[in-house]
């Protein structure tokens, strides 16, 4: 099993002690996300003491207008690292709207530029923004990651341009209908599974904090509605997050 995005660096719990009680839940492998240059160098530096953890480094559409926004040279030096397995997560948040919108899709457009250049899957967080973030993707021709996908609107494009969609605990929530219909027509080798650690616990686990271990939970959701094996589809999981990382 692998968990395809977790923020380690921004968990409560001492990184090192997450990775080991993931792995005794059977979690093989993390994607751990670095959002901004201090939490990519530290995500980086957790990596180093773990071989099952990789990264992913970006700077989230919440800091579109912070000054680590005008120093992707120095996002770009650290994703030359061994560990570093895809740009992001990047993206439009305009539920949030803590950045101007304009400086969001600038930025999302100067990562994925980025991630062409480095030849990287980018990881990709979109709320209420579906539309411009399908524009912005579609001169894209790498990897595509949508990180906790939340918005079924843009499920047909998804799979209409071979999207990678990846699933976090709400999908497990009682009220979380139309996620779960939509990871039921993912193609088997499109679909990924996460946390979002430290954020989104599953439904077995809401009200605490989040962390690796649990993306067991949401592999048997994903199971329970897709009528699939649950062991069958954990293998899928992993594969398919192989695949889509370039993971050794």
């Amino acid at each position: 099993m692998t968990d395809t995005h977790a923020h380690l660096d921004a968990c409560e719990e001492p990184a090192d002690e997450l990775v080991a009680r993931a792995r005794e839940a059977g979690v093989r492998t993390i994607v751990s996300v670095g959002s901004g240059l201090e939490s990519c160098r530290e995500t980086l530096a957790i990596a180093a003491r773990h071989e099952a953890v990789f990264a992913a480094l970006g700077i989230h559409p919440h800091q579109a207008a912070d000054a680590d926004a005008d120093r992707l040279a120095e996002l770009s030096e650290l994703l030359d690292a061994d560990s570093a397995v895809a740009v992001g997560e990047t993206g439009l948040d305009y539920y949030r709207d803590y950045a101007p919108r304009d400086r969001q899709l600038a930025l999302f457009e100067r990562q994925l530029e980025l991630a062409t250049e480095l030849g990287k899957p980018v990881v990709v967080h979109t709320r209420a923004a579906s539309d411009d973030t399908a524009a912005a993707l579609e001169p894209f021709v790498g990897t595509v990651v949508l990180h906790c996908f939340s918005a079924p609107e843009l499920l047909p494009v998804a799979l209409d341009r071979g999207y990678y969609v990846s699933f976090a605990g709400n999908v497990t929530y009682p009220n979380a209908k139309e996620l779960r219909d939509a990871a039921r027509v993912v193609p088997a080798d499109r679909l990924l599974v996460e946390t979002d650690s430290p954020y989104l616990s599953p439904q077995p686990r809401r009200g605490r904090p989040n962390e690796p271990a649990n993306v067991v939970h949401t592999a048997a959701a994903l199971a329970r509605a897709r009528g699939t094996d649950p062991a069958a589809l954990s293998a899928q999981l992993h594969a398919n997050a192989a695949a889509a990382f370039a993971l050794p």
